[in-house]
């Protein structure tokens, strides 16, 4: 694979470091058997915490340094995903699930990031609704109050990890529906708390642990919310601002791993007396893919450099790079399917797995509409 970029002035010696090491690692240990994927995502989250890996999903909550670095978890998304799809899913959901906890959680809230890290136990972030995908401010799973406690009641749905975490990160209406955003407030679910339903594992067309949940008159103390009342909407967007871009990171890793697998089919394939790689054609077709990586990995890594270097808020680079690279992650493994023929549809081969992983992405965490219309009103502001 070329590794040039990591050359690229928006990383640094730590960075060259850690994408060397976890290369190794992941010769080693990946890919899992997908066979199930509920025991895989658990496996690979204790094997993954075991290696270290999980230290970079949340802050050390021993450590007064309350800095997340953007530009590794971005790296290891990207390598992850280059070999196993569903390594980079269980890393990516200790983030995300993590996130409010590490930006502001509770000291006692943030004793579960002590097993997060360590792999012993599984999170997941609650956001999406059925009647409320991509307008989180039209949400009405609600979390009324009641003396000293919140009475939570409502439905998720395809909350990943759902069914096997540990414990959730959910998001409810505190306020009322006229109160949009404003009324809406975060708060820490533990898995065996009664109340929680697992309505229906879900299965999507890339095998992840996937469910609809349902809160059922869930008692819930003053200390299981999440930063203050009515900071749910500022709470989630800050992690999503966090995480969006290691999302355009994890189809960049697909991306490469389509294009690497093509250039070598290209190599090897004799067609009409000569290799594939010959054909004017599919020179072009490959160029294009090498574009596409490489304006994808600028874009990413421009983002993640901006929100290390101290940025509050990288709304506009974030949707920016989720939406370059996703979309143009499908282009290029849909010309890397074209070029392998019967090979990159038949089940089980690489990049028929890969054709299936990168469709989630344009979805999942903002679809690629809607951070059209967030890049639009970023721009104008």
């Amino acid at each position: 694979m070329d590794k040039s970029f990591l050359n690229w002035p928006f990383l640094e010696e730590k960075h060259k470091v850690l994408s060397s090491e976890l290369e190794q690692w992941c010769e080693k240990n990946l890919p899992v058997d997908h066979s199930n994927v509920d025991q895989a995502c658990k496996g690979l989250v204790a094997v993954l915490g075991k290696g270290g890996w999980l230290n970079y999903t949340s802050i050390d909550p021993n450590s007064d340094d309350g800095q997340l670095d953007v530009r590794s978890i971005c790296l290891i998304r990207e390598t992850l995903a280059r070999h196993d799809g569903l390594a980079d899913f269980a890393f990516a959901m200790q983030g995300l699930g993590t996130g409010a906890i590490s930006l502001f959680g509770s000291n006692e809230q943030r004793q579960w990031l002590k097993k997060t890290r360590a792999g012993m136990a599984l999170s997941a972030f609650a956001l999406t609704e059925p009647g409320s995908g991509s307008d989180v401010a039209n949400m009405t799973t609600s979390a009324d109050k009641s003396d000293d406690d919140y009475i939570l009641n409502g439905e998720k749905t395809w909350i990943s990890n759902g069914g096997i975490a540990d414990f959730y990160c959910v998001f409810a209406r505190t306020g009322s529906a006229e109160e949009g955003a404003r009324g809406i407030s975060a708060f820490l679910l533990p898995a065996d708390t009664p109340g929680l339903e697992v309505v229906e594992r879900l299965e999507a067309i890339a095998p992840h642990p996937l469910a609809h949940l349902r809160f059922n008159n869930i008692c819930l103390p003053q200390s299981a919310m999440i930063g203050q009342s009515g900071e749910g909407f500022k709470i989630a967007m800050s992690v999503l601002d966090i995480f969006r871009s290691s999302v355009g990171a994890a189809a960049l890793g697909f991306a490469r791993r389509a294009l690497d697998e093509t250039i070598n089919r290209a190599k090897s394939r004799q067609l009409f007396g000569a290799p594939l790689s010959e054909l004017q054609m599919v020179q072009g077709h490959i160029a294009d893919m090498a574009l596409d990586v490489d304006a994808s990995a600028l874009l990413i890594y421009r983002a993640a450099w901006t929100k290390d270097m101290g940025a509050p808020r990288i709304t506009r680079e974030a949707a920016m790079a989720k939406l370059f690279a996703t979309d143009h992650a499908q282009d290029v493994i849909d010309k890397a399917v074209q070029i392998h023929g019967g090979d990159g549809v038949r089940k089980g081969h690489i990049i028929e797995s890969l054709y299936r992983e990168i469709r989630a992405l344009r979805i999942y965490e903002g679809a690629s509409d809607v951070q059209r219309i967030i890049i639009a009103r970023q721009t104008m502001a």
